[in-house]
């Protein structure tokens, strides 16, 4: 019964809160649909963390991306053992990157008054579940190794099972506790996708690109002589 509602039932409840709140919140606070950057009170540690952040992750996710929309090709490419520890490699150091620059910018929060300021607590339940994730994903590529092959033959299929509206929660069931709290946390963070800043992961500003060119003329005003 557990097993169904937290990899049966808890995935569409996250993604129908993400899809419903998100809409509602667009339509309704459209001005905060967006990163509420604070790099106007502090970018030195910003630059530090956010920049390594951004850039691993995006490619961890795609990893993972892959190996869930393409499995048999995925699957291929590792049948090379020098590709499969190439992944392996790149894929720890990557993750290792993930959680450093994490911790900076949760450091970055904690010792800046100013920052502290404006984070919500939404932002640091969203950290803490992000800590979560980062954290539990490097432990699973250390202690359980060869993910991007057993991904394809466990994970992929459970995604897969939810898309047809057939969930089959056995391919995690068996699964051990980690990666069992790493899929159940990121569907919290979808979950949890409306009603933070994560919102601005899928703000695109496609507007400007239609927008007429924008004119800025500075004026200051001359000081008199005297």
């Amino acid at each position: 019964m557990a097993d169904m509602i937290l990899f049966g039932v808890f995935p569409y409840v996250a993604v129908a809160l993400a899809i419903s709140v998100g809409i509602y919140r667009y339509g309704v606070d459209r001005y905060s649909w967006s990163s509420q950057s604070s790099q106007f009170l502090e970018s030195k540690t910003l630059f530090w963390g956010s920049v390594p952040w951004h850039y691993a992750i995006l490619l961890i996710l795609l990893a993972h991306f892959l190996a869930f929309l393409v499995p048999s090709s995925w699957g291929a490419l590792l049948g090379s053992p020098l590709r499969l520890v190439f992944l392996e490699i790149t894929g720890m150091a990557l993750g290792i990157t993930t959680l450093i620059a994490l911790v900076i910018l949760i450091f970055r929060r904690l010792g800046n008054p100013r920052v502290s300021a404006v984070t919500s607590k939404i932002d640091w339940l969203l950290l803490v579940a992000l800590l979560l994730q980062v954290a539990t994903g490097v432990y699973i590529a250390i202690s359980l190794r060869w993910g991007g092959v057993w991904y394809v033959h466990t994970v992929s299929p459970w995604l897969w099972s939810l898309i047809k509206l057939e969930p089959q929660t056995n391919y995690l069931a068996g699964m051990p506790g980690i990666v069992q709290l790493h899929a159940v946390n990121g569907f919290f963070l979808v979950a949890l996708f409306p009603f933070s800043r994560l919102v601005h992961v899928v703000s695109v500003p496609l507007g400007y690109l239609g927008r007429p060119y924008q004119v800025v003329v500075w004026y200051r005003q001359r000081s008199r002589q005297n």
